[in-house]
């Protein structure tokens, strides 16, 4: 069952993979402002090993909710949970709460998603971290933006989809 304020935002590539030793596979510019602009005044859920790989954090301006199995976690300016369902509960009463990662995570909040807020690579990469493969025939499309990027010399697209 989805929930209508659950999405997921993520930079896929056209194999469906997403990281390689808890890092991004490729560094795109466009799409990091384009997290920023969508997930600003968010909360935003993820595991304790996309926490640990941001840069920095708590990002500014969002809500951060961390899914940790180890009970003497802390991570100062984040709320943490031990299970998606308790996430899901600190979220219900938000107007959208963005999954921002990783593998598991995903994997795990599939099928409570509403929206995808994707970022498609046309091209594969190496990986040992997948996003569940995404049936196009079940979500609408409800914008898709095309671009190229001359430094990295693939296409990308953004694409918004809702859930059918």
């Amino acid at each position: 069952m989805a929930y209508k304020n659950i999405s997921i935002i993520v930079a896929i590539a056209e194999n469906f993979a997403i990281g390689k030793d808890n890092d991004l596979l490729f560094y795109l510019p466009s799409d990091l402002k384009r997290f920023k602009e969508i997930t600003t005044g968010h909360t935003i859920v993820m595991g304790r090993n996309t926490l640990l790989s941001l840069p920095k954090w708590p990002l500014p301006n969002r809500r951060h909710i961390v899914i940790t199995d180890k009970e003497d976690d802390s991570f100062p300016g984040c709320e943490i949970v031990f299970s998606i369902e308790e996430a899901i509960a600190k979220v219900k009463d938000e107007k959208e709460a963005f999954i921002i990662g990783g593998g598991s995570i995903y994997k795990q909040f599939f099928p409570y998603a509403n929206k995808l807020y994707l970022t498609l690579v046309h091209k594969p990469f190496d990986a040992d971290t997948f996003f569940p493969v995404v049936d196009y025939s079940q979500w609408e499309e409800g914008f898709r933006e095309d671009h190229y990027d001359e430094k990295n010399g693939f296409a990308y697209s953004y694409l918004n989809l809702s859930k059918k």
